[in-house]
């Protein structure tokens, strides 16, 4: 289980009964990180810090893909490895200005397991077992389960990550769990251009939401995002909630809105990422 780590979980408010035909209206987060446990990462952070030792901004990340479905068809969840490589093509594009270049691990692994396509979701054991079947790495290797997200505690979740600082403590646990229909061409529509598995890969590589702690506080701890209220869903245009701090930064890769309004991480959040994979997961960019 995840038991007390941190996780970020997107989900969609109708029921996934048929996950093919159905059409996302909005992103919820299905768990609230506490300010004592996000507070608690932070002093962990700023006590170990380490921050990137190269000069020039490039680094390597694979991805191990791990296709769960519950039979051989499109809309059992057994997705084509032109869509994989479609979405780490969204991937680098998202990710270009980080520095970072994601590439696949190995052979994509494909199992045909009904209750884990189904049922898999935060705290469950078809998510345990999942992954301590399938994940394979360090801490510097980004596994990534596509599965349903139709019944149980993951019932019409869109997707949930851990953070690196999860990784010393559980690390089966570390990776991304997803919506399969939300990569590029899915039909988890508005989001399915690919940029679910960015904005998880967001947290893997450390970045709370641009809405963390409101208009308050230290926020999502990155100085160059404004603050907001709450999280932006569509792609509200000139939204202010936190109006002395600048409009809210709605095309952010870290906030709710549609796909298609995701286009930009910010400096700072590039400098947060870059630190927080070298301190816990020895990767310099």
């Amino acid at each position: 289980m995840f038991k007390s780590a941190l996780f970020v979980v997107l989900a969609i408010t109708s029921a996934l009964a048929t996950p093919l035909n159905t059409t996302a209206t909005r992103r919820v987060c299905g768990t609230v990180i506490s300010d004592e446990k996000l507070a608690a990462a932070e002093a962990h952070f700023n006590a170990n810090r380490v921050e990137s030792s190269f000069s020039i901004q490039a680094a390597t990340i694979p991805i191990q893909f791990h296709v769960i479905a519950e039979d051989t068809t499109l809309s059992g969840g057994y997705i084509p490895d032109s869509q994989i490589q479609d979405q780490i093509d969204v991937m680098n594009a998202a990710y270009a200005t980080a520095g970072i270049t994601w590439t696949l691990y190995g052979t994509t692994t494909r199992t045909i397991n009904s209750d884990w396509f189904n049922n898999a979701g935060p705290d469950t054991t078809e998510q345990d077992d999942m992954k301590s079947s399938l994940r394979v790495g360090d801490a510097g290797v980004l596994n990534v389960y596509t599965v349903g997200f139709t019944s149980g505690s993951g019932a019409g979740l869109l997707g949930y990550s851990t953070f690196p600082s999860d990784y010393s403590s559980f690390p089966t646990d570390d990776g991304v769990v997803i919506l399969y229909s939300s990569l590029p061409g899915g039909t988890a529509t508005p989001y399915d251009l690919g940029q679910t598995l960015t904005h998880e890969a967001g947290h893997w590589v450390g970045l709370y939401h641009t809405f963390q702690g409101g208009c308050s506080g230290s926020g999502d701890s990155v100085s160059d995002t404004p603050a907001e209220s709450s999280a932006a869903f569509g792609c509200p245009t000139g939204r202010d909630t936190c109006s002395d701090t600048g409009v809210d930064p709605i095309h952010n890769f870290m906030d709710y809105t549609d796909d298609a309004c995701m286009t930009e991480f910010t400096a700072g959040q590039i400098t947060r990422l870059t630190s927080q994979i070298a301190t816990y997961r020895s990767i310099n960019v």
